[in-house]
């Protein structure tokens, strides 16, 4: 019934529906490198809550991590954030139709 790339649009926006994950991509941004600490701290959310959304982040394909005993590193994946760049510019640059409506 979708298109692959409506279904994609879609996942990808859906990284921009909770405020702490567009604070978690902040602030893996800033940190321009691999992140092994505790983004509770910097965020100011409890861990469990950090946790879940890095996990949603991850199964998107933005944020890669790897795990090694108790430290956890994250970072962004270029190639999926730039995919999905192009893909949201393609979608969000859409001429409005010059006809009065409504």
């Amino acid at each position: 019934m979708y298109s692959n790339q409506q279904k994609e649009i879609a996942l990808f926006a859906k990284v921009f529906g909770h405020p702490a994950r567009v604070a978690i991509l902040q602030q893996l941004f800033k940190m321009d490198t691999c992140y092994c600490g505790d983004l509770s701290e910097e965020i100011g959310l409890a861990q469990p809550t950090i946790s879940q959304h890095l996990k949603e982040l991850k199964n998107l394909g933005l944020i890669k991590g790897t795990v090694e005993g108790v430290k956890v590193c994250y970072c962004i994946d270029n190639e999926n954030w730039s995919k999905m760049k192009v893909l949201l510019h393609k979608f969000l640059d859409q001429d409005i139709p010059k006809a009065d409506c409504c």
